[in-house]
């Protein structure tokens, strides 16, 4: 199953099937991993990068995806790639003598799922490729708000009429939610923030509630806020989870995340680790509004 996913940010492990060069890794970033894989071995001449020119073929096995922005995700690839150099990361031990380049990465990767800014990012751990699929050590695991899933994806273009970039910006400024739009149109008055009460308008950043029947909309600084403020954390500016204030059902931030920018379709179907940030865009579209 090919899932569909707007407003794609995600930087992938590239694993090397040549005789020559078999077992080498590449990790980069992109948002479209289909045409992504194809410049790679094609070459340099089709946008491929240097490292991987006339060393194919590749295989794109693994990619973390999610990131609120292409800032958030290249600074994330740049960790991935020289953990030795990033502050968040020289601690680990280096690649060890009978380590593979692909167990090496995938260790570096997750430590990094689990250490700060990136612990709090609302993340999908992907694996495009079956015969690649590596358990995580017990004492690695991911958050539980990050999903682990399986199979192809699919960008999925954003159109320019509900307000968003065709490039898949979700940086919000200038966005316009649907249903305002449709309110808007008929002549009603936008509905009020679960958690102020104050009506919402147009411009407004805002959340809404996951569970399907569940009428919630709320100012993202809003809600971020009562999560935090429910679970007593007074010194982070994400939270993890909460209650919703209208169904009082449990959801994740994460979730409500991948919602807004039309990455939660069909994610249940995926799968999940164990079955059961960057400081940048969501934390400092938060601190923007504080201040």
């Amino acid at each position: 199953m090919v899932q569909e996913i707007e407003n794609f940010y995600g930087v992938y492990l590239l694993y090397n099937v040549n005789p020559k060069f078999k077992g080498r890794t590449y990790i980069g970033f992109t948002v479209n991993p289909n045409r992504r894989i194809q410049q790679h071995n094609k070459g340099r001449h089709a946008g491929g990068a240097w490292r991987t020119h006339g060393r194919g073929p590749w295989e794109m096995v693994l990619i973390i995806h999610g990131f609120p922005n292409e800032i958030s995700a290249l600074r994330f690839e740049w960790a991935w790639q020289h953990p030795d150099k990033s502050r968040r990361l020289r601690h680990l031990p280096g690649k060890k003598k009978k380590e593979t380049p692909f167990l090496f990465r995938f260790r570096i990767v997750s430590e990094m799922l689990r250490s700060g800014p990136w612990n709090r990012l609302a993340l999908t751990i992907r694996w495009l490729k079956q015969e690649y699929v590596t358990d995580f050590a017990p004492d690695s695991k991911p958050p539980v708000h990050m999903p682990i899933a399986y199979g192809l994806v699919k960008v999925k273009k954003v159109g320019s009429d509900t307000g968003r970039s065709k490039k898949g910006d979700n940086s919000e400024k200038g966005a316009v939610d649907d249903d305002l739009v449709n309110l808007s149109q008929c002549g009603n008055k936008y509905p009020r923030c679960s958690v102020c009460n104050r009506r919402i308008q147009a411009e407004d950043h805002t959340l809404k509630c996951v569970h399907p029947k569940c009428q919630m909309v709320s100012h993202t600084l809003c809600l971020a806020n009562k999560f935090l403020s429910d679970k007593g954390t007074k010194t982070e500016v994400l939270p993890v989870d909460g209650t919703c204030p209208k169904c009082k059902g449990a959801v994740l931030w994460g979730d409500l995340v991948r919602l807004k920018t039309g990455c939660y379709q069909n994610l249940e179907e995926c799968g999940s680790s164990d079955d059961e940030e960057n400081e940048d865009h969501w934390a400092n579209e938060l601190q923007t509004q504080v201040t």
